[in-house]
């Protein structure tokens, strides 16, 4: 197996652990922080502990989507290097505006537990304040995902450019993409928007079904870079 194949086999498993994380990450909070502000924070004290799980799974999230654009970069910039910095740029702004809703989520953990201990006063400070971290939380998401989408066009437009997998996968994943990109630019613009969660469902098992393919199968014997 030569270094090109190792790197794609590598790259498909941080594929698979940034599938897995993201998955287990997202069902664990989203619920917890679901409704009033003055029930989500005291959802949020009585849950500490699934709260703390989701702070640390969300950094190895970051970790993995570190690696997992540093791979790609790697193997994809004998295509296009102009394309494949910009889109290295704007997966590390993913992974910067993830980091910075951690600290937040962690500030109103603390908070929670001091409201709930302070007998979750009706009218306080407290609520205003989580307000603030709570809604920072969800644009940050919101603005992180945004750059996600718009990486994730060029990286796969350069996945069909290379035929570093069949190109059916490639034509899939920039089809997905679209009603991501369309319900996440509806959210940043409008934050109570409602978008449906369908317009993401076409490119869920993608990531899954990629990194299995890069796993098992490495690069395409087609695969070729300039």
């Amino acid at each position: 197996m030569n270094a090109d194949a190792r790197l794609v086999r590598w790259l498909g498993a941080a594929f698979q652990a940034q599938f897995i994380l993201s998955v287990t990450t997202d069902p664990l909070s989203s619920s917890i922080q679901a409704g009033k502000i003055s029930a989500v924070m005291v959802s949020i004290a009585h849950n500490a502990v699934p709260i703390r799980v989701d702070i640390v799974l969300c950094l190895a999230t970051c970790v993995a989507i570190i690696v997992m654009t540093s791979l790609l970069y790697v193997i994809l910039r004998g295509c296009s290097r102009p394309v494949a910095l910009v889109a290295l740029v704007l997966w590390l702004f993913e992974v910067m505006l993830s980091a910075v809703g951690v600290p937040g989520l962690y500030a109103l953990l603390m908070l929670s537990a001091d409201f709930v201990k302070a007998g979750a006063p009706p009218t306080s400070y407290y609520e205003t304040l989580a307000v603030f971290l709570h809604g920072l939380g969800q644009h940050v998401g919101d603005m992180s995902l945004l750059f996600f989408a718009l990486g994730a066009f060029l990286w796969y437009g350069l996945f069909f450019q290379s035929r570093l997998v069949p190109r059916a996968l490639s034509v899939w994943a920039l089809l997905a993409m679209l009603p991501v990109l369309a319900g996440t630019l509806a959210q940043v613009w409008d934050s109570s928007l409602n978008v449906p969660f369908a317009l993401y469902i076409p490119y869920l098992p993608f990531e899954l079904v990629i990194g299995l393919w890069l796993l098992v199968r490495g690069p395409s014997p087609a695969f070729s870079t300039p």
